[in-house]
C-alpha cells in the first residue's frame, strides 16, 4: 500500500511514522508513505499557498495550483483513490478502513488547511473523509488516524492476525473487559470466570459484557445490530415462504 500525503506540515509525521507497530510496517516496507509539501509546487517568491475567498469571509483558503501541480505530480497506480480530508466528509470507522486496505493500492490524502481548500481541489478528489463532527486546524491528525488504521489492517503488520477480528466494532459490538497479571490489584479482583480454565464459560462471559458496554455506552451500536438481524430474519422468512410457494406450485403439477 502506497500512501502519498499532501500536506503543508510534513515534519508533524515524523514521529507518528517512525513509532510502534505502524514503524515496524513501514521498515518492513509493507506499506510506504511519501509526504509532499503543496510549497514546493509554487511558483512565486514568498511560495504562497493562501488566499482571501471571493466574496468576502474570514480567514484564508488553500489555492488550488500547488495542490494540483503536487498530486498531479505523483505517480498514478491503477487501483487509486484521491482523498480530501474534510469535516464534511465519510466518518472514519472500520468497514471504511477495510474498504481502503481491500480495495486499493495506493491513497493520495489532501491535508486541508487555514478554512480549508478552494471548491476546485473536489475534482481532484474521489471521496472526502472525516474524524468526526469536529474542527480542528488541519487535516494532519485526521491523515494520521487514516493511515494508522488502514496499515494495522495490512497482513504482516500485526502478528496475531486473530486479535483484528476479536476487537471492538469487528462484530458490531464494543470489546470485552480485559484483565491482566496480577489477578488482585489494589482490592481489585479479576472476574472469578476468567481465571477458571473453562473456554465455554469466559465466551459467554466476554458476549455478555459485550452487549452490556455496548447497550450503556454506544446504544446507537446496538440498535443499529439487532436492526440488522431483523433484516436478515425477515429475508430469511421470505426466501422461506418463497420456497413453500414453489414447491406448492410444483405439487400441483
Amino acid at each position: 500500500m502506497r500512501f502519498d500525503i499532501v500536506t503543508l506540515f510534513p515534519d508533524c509525521f515524523n514521529s507518528v511514522l517512525n513509532s510502534g507497530l505502524l514503524g515496524k510496517a513501514l521498515a518492513k516496507q509493507i506499506a510506504e508513505v511519501h509526504l509532499i509539501n503543496p510549497r514546493d509546487f509554487t511558483t512565486d517568491k514568498h511560495r504562497k499557498v493562501d488566499d482571501e475567498p471571493y466574496g468576502g469571509g474570514v480567514g484564508m483558503l488553500m489555492k488550488p495550483e500547488p495542490i494540483f501541480t503536487a498530486v498531479e505530480s505523483l505517480p498514478i497506480l491503477p487501483r487509486r483513490e484521491v482523498i480530501l480530508m474534510s469535516p464534511q466528509g465519510q466518518t472514519i470507522n472500520q468497514p471504511l478502513l477495510k474498504e481502503l486496505v481491500t480495495n486499493y493500492d495506493q491513497l493520495v490524502v489532501i491535508c486541508g488547511h487555514y478554512e480549508g481548500v478552494d471548491e476546485r481541489v473536489l475534482h481532484l478528489v474521489t471521496r472526502e473523509v472525516s474524524l468526526g463532527d469536529f474542527i480542528l486546524t488541519g487535516g494532519e491528525i485526521p491523515a494520521m488516524a487514516l493511515i494508522n488504521g488502514v496499515v494495522r489492517l495490512i497482513p504482516g503488520t500485526v502478528a496475531k492476525t486473530e486479535s483484528l477480528t476479536a476487537e471492538s466494532f469487528e462484530e458490531g459490538l464494543l470489546d470485552y473487559p480485559q484483565y491482566t497479571r496480577p489477578a488482585n490489584f489494589r482490592g481489585l479482583k479479576v472476574p472469578d470466570v476468567l481465571l477458571s480454565g473453562n473456554h465455554a464459560a469466559i465466551a459467554k462471559w466476554r458476549y455478555e459484557q459485550q452487549i452490556q458496554k455496548t447497550r450503556d455506552r454506544r446504544p446507537d451500536l446496538l440498535e443499529k445490530l439487532q436492526q440488522g438481524e431483523k433484516l436478515q430474519q425477515g429475508e430469511q422468512g421470505k426466501q422461506g415462504s418463497r420456497g413453500a410457494g414453489e414447491q406448492g406450485e410444483n405439487n400441483n403439477f
